[in-house]
C-alpha cells in the first residue's frame, strides 16, 4: 500500500459458541480506493463486515481507524469513526421522500424545534451533484417510486452528506439490471475518487475486477490474500476463493494469511 490505510484489521478473531468464524483475520482499506471482500458462501463476509460495523464485537485483534486502534462496542461507536454500511436491503422508506430518507433520524432543526426542509434539501441536493447524480428527477420523489439503481444511489449519496470515511456495499448490484449495474458501478468509482475508502462486498466477479483497486478474499473465516487488483487474474481470484490459494500466486491460506500481495 503506498499510504496509511483508513480502516486497518489485525489478527480479528469471532466466534459464536463452538463455530470459530473468524481466525487471525488482517485487512486493509485506504482512503481513495475500493476495495473488494469476497469469499464464498460462509466464508465469513457477513460476520467480519458487522464487526467492522460495531453489530457484532470481536473476541481478539485490533481495529484501526487512521493507525489508531479503536474499540468498537456498537454501531453507534462505528458510526462515530466515520463508518457507513449500505446493506442489500438499503433500509429506506418507501413512504418517504429522498431527502426525508437521507436526513432520517439526522433531522436538521431549525431554531424553533421545527423541521428545516430548505437546508436539508439543499443538502441532499448537493451530495447527488457532487457525486454526478442525474438520474434522480427531484430530492422530492418517494423512494416507493425509485428503480432499484436509483434506490442505490439515494443509499450512498447519504454516506457523502455524512463525511463518512469508510463506506461499506453490501452487494450493490444483485438485484440490478445491465444498465442500472453500470450507473451504480460509475457511483462506485465516484465515491472513491472523493477520498473515502470504499469496502464492495460482491460475488460478482466482473464487478470486482472492473471497479476494484484491492481485493481481500476470505476462505473459511481465513484471508487467504489481499491482492492488489492490477496484479491478478480473475480466474486466480476464483481459486482463492474456492481452495483458500492459487496456484500462481503460490499462497496456501497458511502462508497468505494478511498477504499483500
Amino acid at each position: 500500500m503506498t499510504s496509511r490505510p483508513t480502516l486497518e484489521l489485525r489478527g480479528i478473531e469471532k466466534s459464536f459458541g463452538p463455530v470459530h468464524v473468524l481466525s487471525s483475520v488482517d485487512f486493509t482499506a485506504t482512503a481513495g480506493e475500493v476495495t473488494a471482500l469476497v469469499g464464498d458462501n460462509g466464508a465469513g463476509k457477513t460476520t467480519l463486515v458487522k464487526c467492522i460495523g460495531g453489530s457484532y464485537r470481536v473476541d481478539a485483534g485490533e481495529l484501526l481507524f487512521d493507525g489508531v486502534p479503536r474499540t468498537v462496542a456498537g454501531p453507534r461507536d462505528a458510526a462515530l469513526l466515520g463508518v457507513e454500511i449500505v446493506y442489500q436491503d438499503l433500509a429506506l422508506a418507501d413512504n418517504l421522500d429522498i431527502v426525508q430518507n437521507m436526513f432520517l433520524g439526522r433531522e436538521q432543526i431549525t431554531r424553533l424545534r421545527t423541521l428545516d426542509e430548505n437546508a436539508m434539501e439543499k443538502l441532499a441536493r448537493q451530495a447527488l451533484t457532487s457525486l454526478s447524480v442525474r438520474t434522480v428527477r427531484s430530492v422530492r420523489q418517494r423512494v416507493a417510486s425509485l428503480s432499484g439503481g436509483q434506490r442505490q444511489t439515494v443509499a450512498i449519496a447519504k454516506s457523502v452528506l455524512w463525511k463518512s470515511k469508510v463506506v461499506i456495499l453490501d452487494e450493490p448490484t444483485a438485484a440490478l439490471g445491465v444498465a442500472q449495474t453500470e450507473q451504480v458501478l460509475d457511483l462506485v468509482r465516484r465515491l472513491a475518487e472523493q477520498g473515502v475508502a470504499v469496502i464492495l462486498v460482491s460475488h460478482n466477479m466482473n464487478d470486482v475486477m472492473r471497479v476494484a483497486d484491492s481485493i481481500g478474499v476470505l476462505f473459511l473465516g481465513r484471508m487467504a490474500a489481499q491482492v492488489r487488483r492490477k496484479d491478478v487474474t480473475q480466474t486466480q481470484v476464483v481459486e482463492l476463493i474456492t481452495a483458500g490459494r492459487s496456484g500462481d500466486l503460490g499462497l496456501s491460506p497458511e502462508e497468505s494469511s494478511g498477504a499483500v500481495v
